[in-house]
């Protein structure tokens, strides 16, 4: 609970005596480009593949005739839209871009840059941390649609080279019963945890004590607490929009 408390606080000095506007443009700048190019390419190794191996999967357990091929283009949709692309891939952002954010606050604050700022009447948290929530919350929704658009042509080309469904089939599945409110429902969720992953590994890294091993105690607690968070407001979201 103290933990929680001192995490309300942080972000509460989020927006406590900000800097100027023209400040943070380019920090935000530069912190989408780190933040989300950087991430691009790992992004769509691991979609790929998702949409591939759930697309083989989904026609191994659909063995029975009574079910029709196009179940299988169906199956992939709405697993990728509502779960793959923003729920798995925020967890592998959380290994990336958390660890990463936890570590570079942490090296910052054991070699008392942190502290410097603060003598120069500085407010720190809102000069560091903000840049990095925006960015990602702004880049990871953008991750989350390509991954679901790679998945899914990923999941297409594994039924091309593994004939395990025709691309007939596949891509009416696609279109039958689409429900627009999933999109949503995955950008939501994609906001959310961008703003978890980036403002927990932020708070993890900003009040990093002692030297260069505590920094890497740092970022692995900022890894294992984003993925325990995404795991729970996942649940609380979808219990909130989707039960009716």
């Amino acid at each position: 609970m103290s933990n929680l408390g001192r995490y309300i606080i942080f972000l509460g000095k989020l927006f406590t005596n900000p800097e100027s506007f023209r400040t943070y443009v380019k920090l935000i700048f530069d912190e989408c480009a780190y933040i989300g190019l950087n991430s691009i390419v790992l992004v769509a190794i691991l979609s790929v593949f998702m949409g591939a191996v759930s697309t083989v999967q989904t026609a191994y357990n659909l063995i029975s005739p009574l079910i029709p091929d196009s179940v299988i283009g169906l199956v992939v949709r709405d697993l990728t839209i509502l779960e793959l692309a923003p729920t798995i891939t925020a967890i592998i952002f959380a290994g990336k871009v958390g660890s990463s954010i936890a570590g570079n606050l942490g090296t910052m604050r054991i070699t008392e840059q942190i502290d410097a700022l603060e003598v120069m009447g500085i407010n720190s948290v809102s000069y560091l941390v903000l840049p990095k929530i925006f960015a990602s919350v702004v880049m990871y929704p953008f991750l989350v649609i390509l991954a679901g658009a790679l998945a899914i042509s990923g999941g297409y080309l594994a039924a091309e080279l593994a004939s395990v469904v025709g691309s007939a089939d596949y891509l009416m599945g696609l279109k039958m019963n689409f429900n627009q409110f999933s999109v949503t429902f995955a950008l939501i969720k994609s906001v959310v945890f961008g703003f978890l992953v980036s403002s927990i590994s932020a708070y993890m890294g900003f009040y990093t004590k002692g030297g260069a091993l505590e920094v890497g105690q740092s970022s692995t607690k900022a890894v294992t607490v984003s993925c325990i968070a995404i795991l729970l407001s996942d649940f609380v979201l979808a219990q909130l929009l989707l039960v009716r």
